[in-house]
């Protein structure tokens, strides 16, 4: 490693922690015609050996009227000459602060390699390491908050990525992570261990408790979640431009729970997999402010998981009695997403998305059919510093209980304004 810069003098205390810093406010007024009760689609519930309408998050936990959804806090700085740092916090609501990245990126490794190390989200895909406010729509695409998660593929873990010398730009590289990710890593650690509930007693007194003793999950340390991905850009002038990617990741550790009042215990444990592939083009018609231009992007991505099952009812405390092995099964997922933007004048734009989950779809016993959301927005961007978006989503979900098909429609009207420094957007 290189030091950049040694020779114009040294770098005082006062100007080390000398951090860029903006805040990011999001927010949002939602309506649908299902009352906020709109389903998970069928075969992305977990997995779970029951019937129902699922979790109520398919619009990001959005209630009827005004949401003031996310509100990011990011400082950006250089630590030394070495190393450059970035922490965004995200404010949800009003419910609490989390740290959503925090993570250290090296600034002068050889031979075109770079090291970043923290809490970051993965460079898998596409889509998956933007916030919110980079987004061309309201909402994430369906193929990656079900099959990674409401944040997507977000872990603590190192990534080393390599620009080699190429005729074309070409981006090669590797993540070791820790493995939390619900949608494909999910991990319950601790959790077997916490009292799950209390039997009926007499005097208001319980006169055992179940407890997560022993549910025949595997201790498995960290790391647990491995990734790749590699990214081509072809040289097409100034004019257009192309990103073709392809991506992949191995969990060594997958587990799942679900309790019941009666006190039967569901477990799952295994492992899994998943790979993909994300498009971009864009084209730069020269025009003022965005007026012209075209940005296409897809992406699909595959996954796979291989889990042991475990069904029975712990016993008193202390018990070391196990939910008893009923088979091996195979939850086989897929989804992708097809988007267009284009700018119809200047400041504004208009978009199109079609979303599909499910062209495979088996959560292990049962097979589901596909299903689909079409959305399309205006958005008016009046600087790089505020932007304003209404969205519509018609929606047609296969649910999980004999119900067949249902349809919802929504409305999002946003506004997303950005205080402070504001650094540019990668390709």
């Amino acid at each position: 490693m290189r030091p950049r810069g040694l020779n114009t003098g040294q770098v005082g205390a006062g100007t080390l922690f000398n951090p860029e810093i903006s805040v990011i406010l999001d927010g949002v007024f939602y309506w649908d015609d299902e009352d906020g009760d709109i389903p998970t689609p069928a075969g992305f519930g977990g997995g779970h050996h029951h019937h129902g309408h699922g979790h109520d998050h398919a619009h990001g936990e959005l209630d009827q009227g005004f949401n003031l959804r996310e509100t990011e806090i990011v400082f950006a700085a250089a630590i030394d000459n070495y190393l450059d740092a970035v922490v965004t916090l995200a404010i949800e609501g009003d419910s609490g602060i989390e740290v959503e990245e925090a993570y250290a990126v090296t600034r002068a490794l050889p031979a075109g390699f770079q090291m970043k190390f923290g809490k970051f989200l993965s460079d898998v895909g596409y889509i998956n390491k933007q916030h919110p406010h980079d987004w061309d729509f309201v909402d994430r695409p369906l193929m990656n908050e079900l099959l990674f998660g409401d944040h997507g593929l977000q872990e603590k873990g190192v990534q080393v990525s390599w620009v080699p010398a190429t005729p074309f730009y070409t981006r090669l590289g590797v993540e070791v992570l820790q493995g939390e990710t619900s949608g494909v890593a999910n991990y319950v650690g601790s959790g077997r261990h916490e009292i799950v509930g209390y039997a009926e007693g007499t005097g208001g007194t319980p006169d055992r408790l179940r407890w997560r003793t022993n549910y025949g999950l595997d201790d498995v340390d960290g790391p647990r979640l491995f990734t790749g991905f590699a990214k081509f850009a072809p040289d097409l002038g100034y004019e257009h431009a192309l990103q073709v990617g392809v991506f992949g990741g191995y969990a060594r550790s997958f587990q799942d729970v679900e309790t019941h009042s009666s006190g039967r215990v569901e477990a799952w444990d295994g492992d899994g997999w998943f790979a993909g592939t994300d498009w971009v083009y864009r084209y730069d018609a020269g025009r003022s402010y965005g007026h012209g231009d075209w940005r296409l992007q897809a992406e699909y991505m595959y996954r796979r998981l291989s889990l042991d099952y475990f069904e029975g009812v712990p016993g008193e405390v202390g018990s070391t009695t196990s939910p008893e092995f009923q088979n091996r099964e195979t939850r086989k997922n897929d989804g992708l997403y097809i988007q267009a933007v284009y700018g119809f004048a200047p400041r504004w734009s208009a978009g199109l998305r079609y979303d599909v989950v499910g062209l495979t779809n088996n959560d292990g016993y049962d097979s589901f059919d596909e299903s689909h959301r079409y959305s399309a927005n205006v958005t008016f961007t009046a600087t790089e510093f505020s932007r304003f978006r209404l969205q519509v989503n018609h929606g047609r979900y296969e649910e999980d209980d004999d119900h067949g098909h249902g349809d919802f429609t929504q409305v999002m009207l946003q506004y997303n304004l950005s205080l402070g420094a504001h650094g540019a957007h990668s390709f």
